[in-house]
């Protein structure tokens, strides 16, 4: 099988959750403006709630594939601006730490897929 091209696009799309594009969703906004994002607790505490579902919706491929984009563009020191700054969202603040925020995400979707494993 063919390895896919790690890509930006596909880690905005797993965060469009958190985007106010998304479709109205009363609780889940109260949810995600709730949570300091900047806070390491908390944002796992967020993702588990409502990025988890949806990553354990994709297939072990497609998982994977987010795991090594995300990887590969911390690995090459990425700022992440191209996630970032074309996303507006339900957060009570800007994330003050960019790559801190996706280092926490990569490990988040590692112990999904790791826990998913388990069910195979």
């Amino acid at each position: 099988m063919k390895t896919k091209l790690p890509s930006m696009s596909i880690i905005r799309g797993l965060l469009f959750t958190y985007d106010i594009e998304n479709t109205d969703d009363l609780e889940r906004e109260k949810i995600i403006s709730s949570r300091n994002i900047n806070n390491d607790e908390e944002l796992v505490k967020l993702f588990d709630e409502l990025t988890k579902p949806e990553f354990l919706f994709y297939t072990r491929t497609e998982q994977e594939w987010f795991i090594d984009s995300i990887s590969h563009f911390l690995a090459i020191n990425d700022n992440f601006d191209a996630v970032f700054k074309t996303m507006s969202t339900y957060f009570s603040a800007p994330v003050t730490d960019q790559k801190r925020f996706m280092q926490i995400l990569l490990s988040c979707l590692k112990n999904y897929h790791n826990e998913s494993n388990l069910n195979f």
